[in-house]
C-alpha cells in the first residue's frame, strides 16, 4: 500500500473571530506526531513543492494539518491590497487557534508536536512557538524569521532555518534570526544550493523534504524519549504522603 493510500485525508474548517479558515487533516497509518503546516495567502496548499514536503512527512508517520492562515474573504482582499499577509499578529494568532484544534482534535496519546512554515508565516511560527512549550521542533523555509523580533529570544524548541542560496537577502535575513535564537534547542541554519523560497526544481524538493523529515523525526523523537523517561522515572519513585510518610 503506497503512503497516500494508507494516508485519511479530510478538509476541515477552523472558526476564529473574524472567520473561518481552511484546512487539510492528513492523518497516516501508525502516526506518532503532528506538524501544521501554515500557509498565508493564495493557493499555496496545492502547489506541487508543498504537496511533495507534505508526502515525506507522512512517510515517516507525521500527521499534518495544512492550513490557510487567511480566510477567504482577508485572501481575496489580499490580492489588492496585501493587507492581512503582512500582519504578523493575524498569522501568529492564526497558527495558535489552529494548535489548540488539532490538539483538540488528536486522539494519539502524548502526540508530539511541530511547525513548518515559509514567507512571514515564519515569523508567526516562531512567535507561536515561543508562546507554546509543547511545541518541541519548528523549521522554516526561505521566510523572513527575523520579523519575529523579540520572541526570538524565546524559542525553546529545536529550530532549523532553511533558505535557498539563489536569494542572498534572505540568506542574511536569516542568518541574523539564527544569531537571536539563544534558548532553542539545538538551532541550525542550513542553506540549500541551487534553490529560491518555492524549491520548486526536484533536487531542491528532495533535498528540503528529507532535511525537513529528518528534522521533526529527530527532534519530535527526541522528545517522545524525554517525556518516557521522565514518566517512568515519577513511577518508580517510592509513595509518600504529602507529610513525608
Amino acid at each position: 500500500m503506497s503512503t497516500a493510500e494508507s494516508t485519511c485525508e479530510e478538509t476541515v474548517r477552523i472558526d476564529t473571530e473574524t472567520g473561518s479558515i481552511y484546512g487539510t487533516l492528513a492523518t497516516p497509518e501508525h502516526a506518532w506526531g503532528s506538524v501544521l503546516v501554515a500557509h498565508g495567502c493564495g493557493n499555496t496548499r496545492h502547489l506541487p513543492a508543498s504537496n511533495y514536503l507534505v508526502d515525506s512527512l507522512h512517510a515517516v508517520g507525521l500527521k499534518t494539518l495544512e492550513i490557510d492562515l487567511l480566510t477567504p474573504i482577508e485572501d481575496r482582499v489580499d490580492a489588492f491590497t496585501a493587507r492581512h499577509r503582512f500582519d504578523i499578529g493575524l498569522l501568529t494568532d492564526r497558527i495558535s487557534i489552529a494548535t489548540e484544534w488539532l490538539q483538540n482534535r488528536d486522539v494519539l496519546t502524548d502526540s508530539l508536536f511541530g511547525y513548518f512554515a515559509t514567507g512571514l508565516e515564519s515569523a508567526a511560527a516562531l512567535r507561536a512557538a515561543a508562546e507554546r512549550p509543547e511545541i518541541a521542533a519548528v523549521v522554516c523555509y526561505g521566510g523572513r524569521p527575523d520579523m519575529a523580533g523579540n520572541a526570538l529570544a524565546r524559542v525553546e524548541a529545536a529550530t532549523l532555518l532553511m533558505v535557498g542560496d539563489l536569494e542572498q537577502q534572505l540568506v542574511e535575513f536569516n542568518q541574523a534570526a539564527y544569531e537571536q535564537l539563544r534558548r532553542a534547542y539545538r538551532p541550525e541554519a542550513t542553506v540549500v544550493a541551487g534553490a529560491t523560497h518555492v524549491f520548486d526544481q526536484q533536487a531542491a524538493k528532495d533535498e528540503v523534504s528529507r532535511t525537513v523529515s529528518r528534522w521533526f523525526v529527530r527532534y519530535l523523537g527526541a522528545a517522545a524519549w524525554q517525556r518516557r523517561q521522565t514518566k517512568q522515572t515519577i513511577n518508580t519513585l517510592p509513595y509518600s504522603t504529602p507529610y513525608g510518610f
